[in-house]
């Protein structure tokens, strides 16, 4: 199975679930493209960021910013994340470099690259130019369970809604976010830790050493898992938190933790 890979960090997922995609004999990484992000529409992304501010307000985008930490520097306690550069580097892996995700230095790479699957490891929109490259077009890893949690931040929306339950998705990639067809998924319980901060790192840290044994399985057995994929059903889409929301997740926590901390 030949993959690419496609990202904006060279951390994270991608630094994390590189090694066991390299250690999979089943697996050839033709290239891992790394996104630079630059904004090809300011004026856009300008607006979409006061919309989202306006939505969840001023304070709920401070903490947003706060809590980006138990997702990237946090989970470091738990779980090995390499760079990515330096990993490709030393075992003579293609990494390429972009402007942006749906640039045309992308599309292509993409061509250049004749993979069977894209995979994208940490990443936003991704344009039909990009994703319908591959032979098989791209797969996602989001880090929640769906159709219920789409484009949502680990954990905290769990428990948000009162459950002590997470898990990661497989699916295909198609013209919306976190919409595709499912080919893998699997749920855990939340361990619950002193901190929420803790909890979620600690928990995110487990789903990704999940995912990766996920994905190498996936691509190990490909054409079963693509050809037993599945719609997703009516969704749920979220964002980051307002700061009243934040507020009812910090409390279902306490409550949370009370309950299955003390069995």
């Amino acid at each position: 199975m030949r993959v690419i890979i496609l990202t904006t960090s060279l951390y994270g997922t991608t630094g994390h679930h590189l090694p066991a995609l390299h250690q999979c004999k089943d697996v050839e990484i033709a290239m891992v493209v790394v996104s630079e992000g630059q904004v090809i529409n300011r004026k856009k992304q300008i607006l979409k960021r006061i919309k989202k501010i306006l939505k969840i307000g001023l304070r709920g985008a401070m903490n947003g910013i706060r809590m980006r930490k138990w997702y990237t520097e946090d989970i470091n306690k738990y779980c090995k994340v390499e760079n990515a550069e330096e990993y490709c580097r030393a075992h003579n892996i293609p990494l390429k470099r972009v402007p942006s995700t749906n640039s045309e230095e992308t599309i292509q790479l993409f061509k250049e690259a004749n993979a069977d699957v894209g995979l994208s490891l940490g990443n936003g929109y991704i344009s039909g130019k990009v994703f319908k490259v591959p032979k098989c077009g791209m797969l996602n890893i989001h880090h929640e369970v769906l159709p219920q949690y789409q484009n949502a931040q680990s954990i905290i929306w769990q428990l948000y809604n009162g459950s002590s339950e997470t898990g990661y998705t497989i699916h295909k990639i198609n013209k919306h976010i976190d919409t595709g067809e499912i080919l893998l998924q699997e749920k855990m319980p939340i361990v619950f830790r002193d901190t929420l901060e803790d909890t979620v790192a600690f928990n995110y840290a487990r789903l990704f050493d999940a995912s990766a044994e996920g994905l190498v399985r996936v691509l190990k057995n490909f054409e079963q898992y693509f050809a037993a994929a599945k719609p997703q059903g009516k969704g749920t889409s979220y964002t980051t938190p307002s700061y009243m929301q934040f507020l009812k997740i910090k409390k279902q926590f306490e409550k949370l933790k009370k309950q299955y901390t003390a069995k």
